[in-house]
């Protein structure tokens, strides 16, 4: 145990702030002081921080809490003064405590990357890796900066790496960039120096779970061409309690955005919840074979910043020979941001990795990225970088077609086949949510406003879906009154409502059945609003033609 936190060994995280505003008084001046603590002002009502947490807090800790949280994104008021070992639920299906797993496992190399983290997050996450995996298993622990300017991760963190050398000699590097080089970058740094058989690559906020290693350590031995990922337990930014996930696919839509998914059907078959399940990509921390993440092309450091790395390396390890697991017996706490702060629109970045992930993997189906991002199919002005390399890296590891992916790996994703055109031009907009009455809006460019024309005759409102599970919702002329209406797809077309339109660009958007147009008029007030009326010959422009049939 840590000495500098032996004091706070038996305190929990539920009752630290009870713990924190104890004072010496006198018996008598006791209800005098509880009255008054009660009676402090929020400072901060409307902040994230604390709605759930911190009414016990002085104005002065309120402040310093506050100005914390807007530096990290998540509670470093709190983590400073919980223990660096402090225990976590065991939230692991129950069956995992009681599994074996063989003495000869492969030694691994745990790659912690951060930027301008809070150094108590850091020492914790240092602290549960050194308690909870194995001595004769742990090669070493690589900390990768990426150009911090917190000074407290210069001379106050080597003083923690010396305190651990203490007690396991060498067992932390640093490798700090002099530029923010991005997340890609950080992770590639790591992977370069490590020494292991195997690397783990996490976030710097985390904490791991007992025994978390061994499960991802025996089935990468078993099989080295598989790239696994822990199931994530989330901390919650505010008071740093743990909720569980439960174990999941770590799916994509064709903005590349991740999202959380069920596993295929033959997972829940084998009716054993600790079992690895097949996951189409990877959230980002990751754990591989040193040497084939090598062969297989390591990550895309063509990549910025942030975004899209993660469903780049899933697509390529499927493709080129590889596969991606989530280990159910593996878990690892990861404390949730409100925010990122190094990066506040994560969408510019989003977008451009986007783009080159497509333009290398997707073959035919590239496109469906420019269509989720509401962008030209050609010419979108948007520079990927050169990515000849990525390129040769394909042909060279004898990858398969991208369809091969969709047809075996990823049959969810629905491509968005039939479109003719799409785009924000229409200014038409899905109105206020909940809600099914579309509204004519100042045209802001956001998803809202998107619309999309297949050939079919259907029109969406407000985005698009990327899989077959989820439904899109339709423009639908309700027949009577003025005003029309937005439906679910799937039962617009079960109950045969009037949701195909006749629509050529430039031209008026007439519905097949009731021939009535929509167009907007002018109402009393003098705004314009959104109709369907008999035609007056009004017409209409959508930004990006597909096809104009």
């Amino acid at each position: 145990m840590d000495n500098a936190n032996t004091m706070w060994s038996f305190l929990s995280a539920v009752s630290l702030m009870n713990k924190l505003e104890k004072r010496e008084t006198a018996p008598g001046r006791k209800e005098e002081v509880k009255d008054k603590r009660k009676r402090v002002r929020k400072l901060y009502p409307n902040s994230d921080l604390f709605k759930n947490w911190g009414d016990d807090l002085s104005e002065e800790e309120q402040k310093e809490a506050e100005q914390l949280f807007q530096r990290y994104g998540y509670n470093a008021f709190l983590s400073d003064r919980l223990p660096l070992n402090r225990e976590i639920p065991d939230t692991r299906p129950p069956r995992c405590a009681v599994k074996n797993y063989p003495k000869d496992l492969p030694t691994i190399s745990v790659v912690l990357i951060y930027l301008d983290e809070a150094l108590s997050v850091i020492k914790r996450a240092i602290r549960s890796i050194v308690d909870k995996t194995p001595a004769r298993l742990l090669q070493e622990i690589i900390l990768v900066d990426d150009h911090s300017s917190n000074e407290d991760l210069m001379e106050k963190l080597d003083e923690y790496i010396s305190f651990i050398h203490e007690e396991r000699p060498g067992l932390v590097k640093k490798v700090r960039h002099s530029e923010q080089l991005g997340l890609t970058q950080a992770r590639l740094s790591g992977w370069k120096v490590a020494e292991g058989e195997v690397i783990a690559i996490l976030d710097a906020h985390i904490e791991v779970h007992v025994q978390w290693a061994e499960p991802l350590l025996a089935r990468i031995k078993e099989d080295r061409t598989v790239i696994l990922t822990p199931v994530f337990d989330k901390v919650k930014y505010d008071d740093l309690t743990l909720s569980p996930y439960n174990s999941a696919s770590h799916g994509f839509d064709w903005a590349l955005w991740c999202m959380y998914e069920s596993f295929r059907p033959e997972w829940y078959a084998l009716n054993d919840e600790t079992l690895p399940g097949k996951s189409p990509s990877v959230m980002g921390i990751l754990v591989a074979d040193r040497q084939f993440f090598g062969e297989i092309g390591s990550l895309d450091g063509g990549m910025k910043i942030y975004g899209g790395e993660n469903v780049e390396l899933g697509i390529r390890v499927w493709l080129c020979g590889g596969s991606i697991e989530v280990v159910p017996c593996s878990k690892i706490a990861h404390i949730e941001r409100a925010v990122k702060p190094y990066l506040p629109d994560l969408s510019v970045m989003m977008k451009r990795n986007a783009l080159r992930v497509a333009e290398v993997w997707l073959d035919e189906y590239k496109y469906n990225v420019n269509i989720a991002w509401n962008l030209p199919l050609e010419n979108h002005g948007i520079d990927i970088g050169d990515v000849s390399e990525r390129k040769k890296l394909r042909e060279r590891l004898n990858c398969k077609p991208f369809k091969w992916y969709l047809d075996n790996v990823y049959p969810m994703l629905d491509p968005l086949d039939n479109l003719l055109s799409y785009g924000p031009e229409l200014c038409v907009d899905q109105g206020p949510m909940p809600g099914n009455t579309p509204i004519l809006y100042g045209c802001h460019f956001y998803s809202p406003q998107h619309c999309f024309y297949r050939s079919d005759g259907q029109l969406y409102i407000g985005g698009i879906k990327s899989h077959k599970y989820n439904s899109n919702r339709c423009l639908v002329d309700p027949s009577s009154g003025v005003y029309p209406v937005l439906y679910d797809c799937k039962i617009a077309k079960q109950k045969d409502f009037h949701m195909l339109w006749d629509f050529k660009q430039g031209g008026p958007i007439q519905n097949r059945k009731t021939k009535r147009c929509l167009e907007i008029a002018k109402d009393d007030d003098g705004f314009y609003k959104l109709i369907v009326q008999q035609c007056t010959g009004q017409s209409w422009n959508i930004q990006n033609l597909i096809k104009d049939h």
